[in-house]
């Protein structure tokens, strides 16, 4: 009579050899990993990665965090799940972008050794222009940004609002009411280095992650930004308003995440001067949604809103 745990223990590798196959299988015949480097007005390149549809019908750039660069956040893989978010909209016909901004990633940082609130923008609004430039027939390019980002794609929309055809803003990290204070001036960048802890502390809601995908995620994030980039000049971020923001505007965010505040949030929301807008909450999700289980509904929740404003 066969051993039961002999068999169990086969099936179990075998069904692991499966999945692993069916991974490779899809990386075998998902787009392209792109990287190229984008010119800005003072000559400094930044690097910026697509995948795109054969034929895409819309056209969307996504932001990071604080910490952490493009290819960790929208961009992994492991042996056994595909997290990428760039993957996922390229399935939905899309040409999909992810940027590195100044000292992130392959970025270098400015010769300052700072990254500023108004640089970001500056630098975002160009990398549009650049991806317009590639995509004429598809008349602008959605802008999605996650945590900081989603400060810079708000800053960027409204400084630069011919340029973004649709704002998508999750995990938005601070009350607008609240006031930035400038670092010390002559201050010297601290290049402080980043940690295993630091880039593990997002995933908060049990039974969400597997700990596999966790391990892969802190390992890529170490990888792409073992030294944290720095940023002054905060009180820029000062200039933010809701009232002005005109172009059409998803605000997104997670039941879980310890950074939204929902008072605050539906103050903005309501203040927010573009009629064109919508504000969905994940359920069961924190602000590391997108690499978690609830990644397919804030998936969707995105294209559902791009689907949207072309009504």
């Amino acid at each position: 009579m066969p051993n039961k745990k002999l068999i169990t223990v086969i099936f179990a590798r075998f069904s692991i050899v499966l999945i692993a196959f069916f991974i490779l299988q899809t990386q075998v015949f998902a787009a392209p990993l792109v990287e190229q480097r984008v010119t800005m007005d003072d000559g400094h390149k930044l690097t910026l990665y697509s995948r795109s549809a054969e034929n895409p019908t819309a056209a969307i750039l996504l932001i990071h965090g604080r910490t952490w660069s493009a290819l960790p956040d929208f961009d992994l893989v492991t042996a056994q799940e595909d997290l990428s978010m760039m993957n996922a909209l390229v399935k939905e016909g899309m040409a999909v972008y992810a940027i590195d901004l100044r000292g992130y990633g392959k970025t270098p940082r400015d010769k300052s050794g700072w990254n500023t609130p108004e640089q970001a923008a500056k630098d975002t609004s160009m990398v549009l222009d650049y991806i317009d430039s590639r995509h004429k027939t598809l008349k602008g390019t959605t802008v999605f940004g996650w945590s900081n980002g989603s400060l810079v794609g708000m800053l960027t929309a409204q400084k630069y609002p011919d340029k973004v055809k649709n704002l998508v803003l999750y995990g938005f990290p601070i009350d607008t009411q609240m006031t930035f204070e400038d670092s010390l001036t002559g201050q010297i960048p601290h290049k402080k280095l980043t940690t295993a802890e630091a880039a593990a502390e997002d995933f908060i809601v049990p039974g969400t992650i597997s700990k596999e995908a966790i391990d892969a995620y802190v390992k890529a994030a170490l990888a792409a930004d073992p030294v944290r980039a720095d940023w002054n000049r905060l009180s820029q971020w000062n200039q933010l308003d809701a009232a002005n923001i005109l172009v059409p505007t998803l605000l997104l965010q997670a039941e879980h995440d310890p950074l939204a505040n929902l008072d605050a949030d539906a103050l903005f929301f309501k203040k927010l001067a573009t009629q064109d807008k919508q504000w969905v909450i994940l359920s069961n999700a924190d602000h590391a949604a997108l690499l978690e289980s609830a990644r397919f509904r804030l998936y969707h929740a995105v294209v559902s809103f791009m689907q949207w404003s072309e009504l």
